[in-house]
């Protein structure tokens, strides 16, 4: 870490109170993240923290940029989430408008594992997976018909910089026969204001806790249609079985069990409305993981690249409003390569 960056960290920690002016701390990169820069800072007389901050430029390929102010709503989203279930969201130690940067508490790996890698090593619980979906349904029933929220979760223009444009719209370029569909979905998500998105819910942003799913990453908070969450966390089930096909079942099985965990829990509308506008949201994200701003790191093969177009194009041809038939083309697919 550079003189600098490690003094702006200190002045961010010292305007949270969590430091001293002079007082001492060591600090160390944490990887993962396009979007922020994430510290791990430890003190010597009190526990670790998780350092965030915010950048206004995203670390891709593309040009894509984003408000920096949207860490505000990452805060809000995770005090509301944990108030609403305390064990799924990490508590937040403080707060740096000024600079785009907050700090949480500081979850320990071997305690909490993070999902994406249980996923790829083979460590697959498919009732942590009904859990998630259970818990996350919970968080969006809290949060549905509620105007006060809405009113402090209005962030219509960084979910649509971060998500809608640059997953979405940007696909829709790439694929310009299908486009007016996707776009027509993109006009409804943008409109739609029925409980609060988290906008991030993905296996890379949630640790395996001993009480079930802890969320992070909720930068992308908004307003709007709940069935994003739902249809961004579980497309990634879908694309691990190309990944580690040998897994393949068991993703199949998470994927059947988070959506009727989750779909037991919607209260705000008719589960099959809430079904429908997920399974052609996941076919759209399917596609987008593969053309969009930011693609899936782990399928870098152009084999199965097609593999995963020429599907993702099917679903949104046909209109697929069916969850489980999508799991079962998908088997069905991966069967028969």
């Amino acid at each position: 870490m550079e003189a600098t960056e490690k003094q702006a960290l200190a002045e961010s920690l010292v305007a949270m109170g969590l430091l001293k002016p002079g007082g001492g701390f060591t600090a160390t990169n944490l990887t993962g993240g396009v979007s922020c820069d994430v510290y791990k800072v430890a003190f010597p007389d009190a526990p670790p923290l998780v350092v965030k901050r915010a950048l206004p430029k995203l670390r891709v390929t593309a040009d894509w940029r984003a408000p920096p102010e949207r860490s505000a709503a990452e805060v809000a989203w995770l005090r509301l989430a944990g108030r609403i279930d305390p064990t799924t969201a990490p508590e937040i130690a403080g707060e740096d408008h000024a600079h785009h940067m907050f700090a949480m508490r500081f979850l320990e790996p071997k305690d909490y594992p993070l999902w994406k890698a249980e996923l790829r090593d083979g460590r697959i619980d498919v009732e942590f997976a009904a859990l998630t979906g259970k818990k996350l349904a919970r968080i969006h029933s809290e949060t549905a018909g509620r105007p006060e929220i809405a009113a402090r979760f209005d962030n219509g223009e960084q979910f649509f910089a971060l998500r809608l444009d640059a997953y979405l719209l940007f696909t829709a370029g790439r694929h310009p026969d299908i486009a007016p569909k996707i776009e027509a979905v993109v006009d409804g998500i943008a409109r739609a204001r029925i409980a609060l998105m988290q906008g991030d819910i993905s296996p890379k942003n949630i640790l395996v806790g001993k009480a079930g799913p802890v969320f992070l990453d909720a930068e992308t908070a908004c307003y709007g249609d709940p069935v994003f969450d739902l249809a961004f966390c579980v497309n990634h089930l879908l694309l691990k079985c190309v990944w580690h096909p040998e897994h393949r079942a068991k993703y199949l099985d998470s994927f059947t069990a988070l959506n009727n965990a989750y779909l037991a829990g919607v209260t705000w509308e008719p589960r099959a409305a809430t079904e429908a506008r997920t399974a052609i949201l996941l076919a759209m994200l399917l596609l987008a993981r593969i053309d969009g701003k930011s693609p899936v790191e782990y399928i870098t093969d152009e084999g199965d690249k097609a593999f995963v177009r020429d599907i993702a194009r099917g679903f949104i041809v046909k209109g697929e409003e069916s969850l489980d038939e999508i799991a079962l083309v998908w088997r069905d697919k991966l069967d028969n390569r």
